[in-house]
């Protein structure tokens, strides 16, 4: 490959590059990438509520229909250590999960709303894990049971200092 030279001014060579190669290879890069890419649906349909920066005073209905609270403790390293659902401790998820669907054995799970409370130094994988078994599960035939779709946030606890 041969690079043209010039000289300046001063009598120093200046060596000049082509670019179009370099832009060319980037561009075939992009459409690879644009074109390989795998599209995933999205895991679930959750109606989450982010806490307010201030908390409100809630509404009559929501003072009506308190949500179930649902404590989730974490060790100094991010794992859960304790769940509580409306301060009753709780052996595991599956164990969460039989709970919630007592509580919503013949009622309107439209009203219901579930808030979990978290440390926050809680690693993101258990509050997946909450909210799946909380929202519903397949049932034997493959069918789809929701249980509770209103989902909320208290601010965490133990978070840092602003």
């Amino acid at each position: 490959m041969r690079l043209g030279t010039k000289r300046d001014e001063a009598g120093f060579q200046r060596i000049e590059l082509n670019m179009t190669p370099m832009i060319d290879v980037c561009f075939q890069l992009l459409i690879f990438f644009m074109l390989t890419l795998k599209v995933f649906a999205t895991e679930g349909d959750f109606d989450i509520k982010m806490p307010l920066a201030t908390m409100a005073q809630g509404t009559p209905k929501e003072q009506e229909n308190p949500p179930i609270v649902v404590r989730m403790k974490a060790d100094s390293r991010g794992r859960l250590s304790e769940i509580l659902l409306t301060e009753k401790p709780l052996k595991s998820f599956q164990e969460l999960r039989e709970e919630i669907k007592a509580l919503c054995a013949g009622r309107d799970t439209s009203t219901l709303e579930v808030e979990l409370d978290c440390d926050y130094v809680l690693r993101y994988e258990y509050v997946m894990e909450a909210i799946t078994h909380v929202s519903g599960y397949v049932d034997q035939s493959g069918n789809i049971v929701k249980l509770i779709e209103k989902i909320k946030f208290k601010p965490a606890r133990g978070g840092p200092v602003e």
